[in-house]
């Protein structure tokens, strides 16, 4: 079943994430409206390019906007909650070595105490996102079934890779478990909320490039709309 699922599946997997997300990513951009959006884009290139990269770099940077700094403590909640989702599965050394025996790519990994430091930060963080969907009437209105999925998704290769790692319960089976969990992830990353991945960068440029050209970043220069 490993070997099952580390290989056939393991490619099967990151084929139909691979092609979703650049089916959505391709859907998105040819829904832009080609007045509006496209002609002012293809036409003052610079200025939209330096205001998507202005956009994208406010929102990746811990307290480079206002919104970040007006909520320092979801801030902290949030960035812990997604370098731990990232980063521990990029660079965790076990994943390393599958992703060498399988595709032949190798790059950096962090120690095992680094990986377990960051996944507890990450759970901690990920419940206290939760208690606050809960607690919060602003933020709980806007939750719903999906919203509950995806952080259910999210968090389960977490907690079974905590357990195998440091051998709680049954290993066999948390090994498998944190492998469904990995690869379901994997798989509904272009057909959940989980496309943000990627669709964060697409947006926070459009509206860089927006606000980069049309709204006053060329200093009312003329323009085609």
């Amino acid at each position: 079943m490993y070997e099952l699922l580390t290989g056939p599946i393991l490619w099967l997997a990151f084929a139909i994430a691979i092609v979703g997300l650049f089916t959505r990513t391709v859907f998105y951009i040819k829904g832009l409206h080609w007045k509006l959006d496209r002609v002012a884009y293809t036409s003052h290139p610079a200025a939209g390019a330096k205001g998507a990269i202005r956009s994208i770099l406010a929102f990746v940077i811990p307290f480079a906007n206002h919104s970040w700094r007006a909520k320092p403590g979801f801030t902290i909640m949030f960035f812990v909650f997604h370098i731990g989702l990232l980063g521990v599965p990029l660079f965790l050394e076990g994943h390393a070595v599958i992703l060498m025996e399988r595709f032949g790519v190798s790059w950096p990994t962090m120690s095992m105490a680094s990986a377990n430091f960051w996944t507890v930060a990450m759970l901690v963080a990920a419940m206290c996102m939760i208690i606050r969907r809960i607690i919060l009437p602003e933020v709980r209105i806007l939750t719903d079934a999906k919203d509950w999925f995806v952080m259910i998704v999210s968090i389960a290769p977490f907690i079974t890779g905590y357990f195998v790692v440091n051998e709680i319960g049954d290993y066999n089976f948390w090994l498998l478990t944190h492998i469904i969990s990995g690869l379901a992830w994997i798989v509904l990353l272009p057909f959940t909320k989980l496309f943000h991945a990627v669709g964060f960068f697409w947006t926070r440029a459009q509206l860089g490039m927006d606000y980069g050209i049309k709204r006053g970043g060329m200093k009312y220069k003329s323009f085609d709309w």
